[in-house]
């Protein structure tokens, strides 16, 4: 099966390709013999009834500062594609939102990884709230009283930014700490939604677990040990990716989520588990797939496919 597949990605000169699951995603794809497209979200426009972009041919090569080659750039409707990978990574702002409205216009009928609503709804650190016997107690507010209640019965807190990615702006708080009234001011005046504050889980330093999860099934995981002078263990921030297998716990974790994944169509996710404390779910752009095949695990990249050829074979 010959598929016709667009990606819409940021920039594909600025990513890192050792690290990046969007770039195996491409690999894998071309490797097939699936024909590759590319465009960025800036570029959507939706004119009518009619989702167009100007679309650019995609060949890419593993190779570090010689990566791909695009052709020029012609007007299409996406309407004509079998496969859109929604691969861009946040900030989950408006702009994202409404690339989320555009292509749900074309899902099913093209098939858009992930569905394009589920997206929408599942913000990474508000979807998880779904699973609260899962995860660490966390509270999201901007409240300050709710957030001092919050801290005197848990200690320790950890406090980031509700839509933030890749370890931005992320900070322990101690009891008692006298930056927190400084740091909640920051917060007040650079972020207008809530903040999420999460008990502190001391056993991050032994790693925050990436799993992968494939049309609701486990596909490979990997564990990102924070640098010693870090909180965050994400790779982007200096995290050690380590392989590593899953825990009953995790596996229960795996097998609660699985069929809220189907049902919404979210055939590639990324959850992050700490000490058997379900964090985040990650339904944007996860990352993980080319560390977990450096470290011998399983190829995710070609499971992804093999699902995404087999729903595509039944429409």
């Amino acid at each position: 099966m010959k598929l016709n597949v667009a990606v819409q990605m940021d920039p594909i000169a600025r990513i890192n390709i050792r690290g990046d699951s969007t770039f195996a995603l491409l690999l894998e794809a071309q490797k097939r013999g699936h024909s590759l497209s590319y465009y960025t979200p800036d570029k959507l426009s939706l004119r009518g009834e009619e989702l167009v972009a100007p679309v650019q041919k995609l060949t890419v090569r593993d190779e570090a500062g010689d990566h791909f080659t695009l052709g020029e750039p012609a007007r299409e409707a996406l309407q004509g594609f079998d496969v859109i990978l929604l691969r861009q990574d946040p900030p989950f702002d408006l702009a994202y939102i409404t690339s989320t409205h555009f292509l749900e216009r074309i899902h099913p009928k093209t098939l858009v990884v992930n569905n394009p609503a589920s997206v929408r709804d599942a913000p990474e650190k508000l979807f998880v709230m779904n699973f609260p016997q899962l995860m660490p107690p966390t509270l999201i507010s901007r409240d300050l009283d709710e957030i001092n209640s919050f801290r005197e019965q848990h200690g320790a807190v950890v406090m980031k930014p509700l839509h933030g990615h890749g370890g931005a702006a992320v900070f322990r708080v101690m009891p008692q700490d006298m930056n927190f009234g400084s740091l909640f001011d920051m917060f007040s005046v650079t972020f207008r939604e809530p903040w999420v504050i999460q008990r502190f889980l001391p056993e991050v330093k032994h790693g925050d677990k990436r799993i992968i999860l494939v049309d609701g099934e486990f596909a490979g995981a990997v564990n990102r040990v924070p640098a010693p002078d870090d909180l965050r263990s994400n790779m982007v921030r200096g995290g050690a990716a380590q392989a590593t297998d899953l825990s009953p716990r995790e596996r229960e974790i795996c097998d609660t989520l699985g069929p809220a994944l189907r049902e919404r169509g979210l055939l590639f996710v990324g959850i992050d588990v700490i000490d058997g404390n379900l964090t985040e779910i990650n339904v944007t752009s996860p990352t993980g797939i080319r560390a977990i095949q450096r470290l011998n695990g399983p190829d995710v990249a070609a499971k992804i496919w093999d699902t995404i050829e087999k729903k595509r074979g039944g429409k």
